[in-house]
């Protein structure tokens, strides 16, 4: 919050704008955990097929990334972000045919469209966070705009849980098997239509924004950077290592936090929850806590390289008790939560939702670190970071086909061990090597020790 008092008037504004989107970005992104399971339910999908949901969301980053690079420069951050809300409104209107057909194949492609409208708004307002203020406190701004993503993470799947899925009990397995064939289908597409309206009610939300974004006052990036020589030239670009290895930090960490949020529906529906389809907002629950205390103390107390540390050996210590810990116990749940929730859940559901604590500061202390140094090739670096969120389309079919494979939703979660070590050798040591020749830092962590 401090870093925020220092930017100046104009430049606050311009944050202000950017983090209303990104309280969009996470609006959309995080009705994912809910809408797996009422995907699976309406159109009857496997859990592999249920994650094809994340799969196509996710893998439009890295079909869009680098198109997305081109168009900004072509038509200006502004103008691309304008044109990756409209996107994302078409997107948003091709849910109606989808539901009104029941239509699995529709639903992915309306899911592959906001992704790819998204892409170009990340792509666009990353770098800008990065560079409104100084480099040490990047991540600071950025936790303000992961505070702004994940509070709308909250909303999303509460909200939808209780627009659609208010009566989810009469849609479970053992209801469903009592009807007969004609009127399982009939209340299958009377599910389905419910996700009409709100729909409509989002693609009407998205095109109003675009002309508030279009009419704003905020700047071109080029007049914050003065980098006007920005090429994008991808393997200049990989020359970086700390960019290189960046996209591969990025691609596991989005590929864990995924995992953590919208796999946790179905993951809580196996444990016996009865209200799965709101445990997302509990995930994003943990990860404001988190995001609230980096802004607080990174860089005041803590570096943000220090703060990617300790993500990392949360994750690993979070990921060994889920895979370990029996399914029936209640204790750590019922101290933490029972004055939250009317319903008791496991303990090994609530340390999926405190993923959402070790993964928060990730992003934020990743972004300045990966594109420190870069220079002119800061918007090929910043499009490369986003296709590193693709991350998030492989790791949960990977866990949804593990989970089929071994009929084992909880031993699953191995997956996000190598993964959370990664993350740790680039806290530790991947972020400072600045040659791929030889392992010498960095010049401006060099810069640092002095």
């Amino acid at each position: 919050m401090n870093d925020f008092n220092n930017i100046n008037k104009s430049n606050k504004l311009s944050v202000a704008i950017i983090g209303l989107l990104f309280f969009i970005f996470g609006f959309v992104t995080w009705l994912n955990g809910a809408l797996i399971p009422f995907l699976q339910t309406a159109c009857e999908l496997s859990h592999h097929e249920a994650y094809l949901v994340t799969m196509t969301f996710y893998i439009a980053y890295t079909v869009a990334a680098l198109p997305s690079s081109a168009i900004l420069k072509k038509v200006g951050y502004k103008n691309g972000m304008v044109m990756g809300l409209c996107i994302m409104a078409i997107g948003s209107l091709i849910f109606i045919p989808a539901a009104v057909e029941r239509m699995y194949p529709l639903f992915l492609t309306a899911l592959f469209v906001l992704g790819a409208g998204l892409t170009i708004l990340q792509t666009a307002a990353n770098p800008y966070i990065v560079l409104l203020g100084p480099q040490e406190s990047a991540a600071a701004r950025i936790s303000i705009m992961g505070l702004m993503n994940k509070g709308a993470g909250i909303l999303a799947p509460i909200v939808f849980s209780v627009l659609l899925f208010s009566d989810i009990a009469m849609f479970s397995e053992e209801n469903m098997s009592l009807l007969s064939a004609s009127d399982k289908a009939l209340q299958l597409q009377e599910l389905s239509m419910r996700l009409i309206q709100p729909y409509i009610v989002m693609a009407s939300i998205l095109f109003v924004l675009s002309l508030f974004v279009y009419k704003s006052p905020l700047p071109e990036i080029g007049k914050i950077t003065d980098e006007r020589d920005d090429r994008l030239d991808i393997k200049a670009t990989l020359r970086f290592p700390q960019l290189t290895l960046g996209v591969i930090t990025l691609f596991l960490y989005v590929g864990v936090e995924v995992i953590a949020g919208d796999t946790i529906g179905l993951f809580g529906k196996e444990m016996g929850v009865i209200n799965y389809a709101t445990l997302t907002s509990y995930t994003m629950f943990f990860m404001v806590i988190a995001y609230i205390l980096g802004m607080v103390c990174i860089p005041r107390f803590i570096k943000q390289e220090t703060a990617l540390l300790a993500s990392a050996i949360c994750g690993l210590a979070l990921t060994f008790m889920i895979i370990f810990s029996p399914s029936e116990t209640y204790y750590i749940s019922n101290a933490i939560l029972s004055f939250m929730l009317n319903e008791r859940i496991p303990d090994v559901v609530l340390y999926v939702t405190m993923l959402g604590f070790a993964n928060a500061l990730v992003w934020p202390a990743l972004w300045p670190m990966a594109l420190n140094g870069l220079g002119k090739y800061m918007s090929t670096g910043s499009a490369l970071l986003i296709m590193g969120i693709s991350g998030g389309a492989i790791l949960p079919f990977v866990y949804g086909l593990t989970s089929d494979f071994t009929g084992d939703v909880q031993s699953s979660y191995v997956v996000m061990l190598p993964c959370y070590a990664f993350i740790l050798f680039y806290a530790y040591k991947g972020h400072k090597i600045s040659s791929w020749s030889s392992p010498k830092l960095h010049p401006s962590i060099i810069n640092q020790s002095k």
